[in-house]
């Protein structure tokens, strides 16, 4: 997990060490030096869930050309980027970012649970971060985006 929050940050690593994952790791730093943090192609899956999607800055979306060429950095060649996100817009804009710089679409879906389709897919939506279930509560549709760059 990358946060600059380090509530957030105490909150990930309390429910590792209670649920014994030896593949998670947290980093109190800003987004923006993700770079520094890994090596180039370490990184074998990258998981963005529910960012601020920043409808008024679209170069400061996870999603835009400038962190995506990070990404690319740090990202296995073979590495998938995740995205699950309640706001559509967020959704749509990432799925154009793919198509302009041609990257791989390999899933999509703008509800995810009213979508399982596949294995994928439901060993997706069985993991939920504590907004989804929220949003979920409040009948809110969960996008879902798998790509490769």
């Amino acid at each position: 997990g990358v946060d600059i929050k380090g509530n957030r940050q105490w909150m990930g690593a309390k429910a590792a060490i209670e649920n014994k994952l030896s593949n998670a790791a947290f980093l109190r730093t800003r987004i923006e030096f993700i770079e520094s943090c890994f090596s180039l192609h370490e990184v074998s899956d990258l998981w963005i869930t529910f960012p601020d999607p920043q409808l008024q800055k679209a170069r400061k979306r996870l999603t835009s050309p400038l962190f995506l060429n990070r990404y690319k950095n740090i990202l296995a060649p073979q590495g998938c980027i995740h995205l699950k996100t309640d706001n559509s817009e967020l959704f749509e804009y990432t799925l154009e970012m793919i198509k302009e710089h041609r990257d791989h679409l390999i899933d999509s879906t703008n509800d995810l649970y009213g979508n399982i389709t596949s294995a994928e897919r439901e060993e997706v939506a069985s993991i939920q971060t504590h907004y989804e279930s929220i949003f979920l509560k409040q009948g809110m549709k969960i996008c879902y985006l798998k790509f490769r760059l």
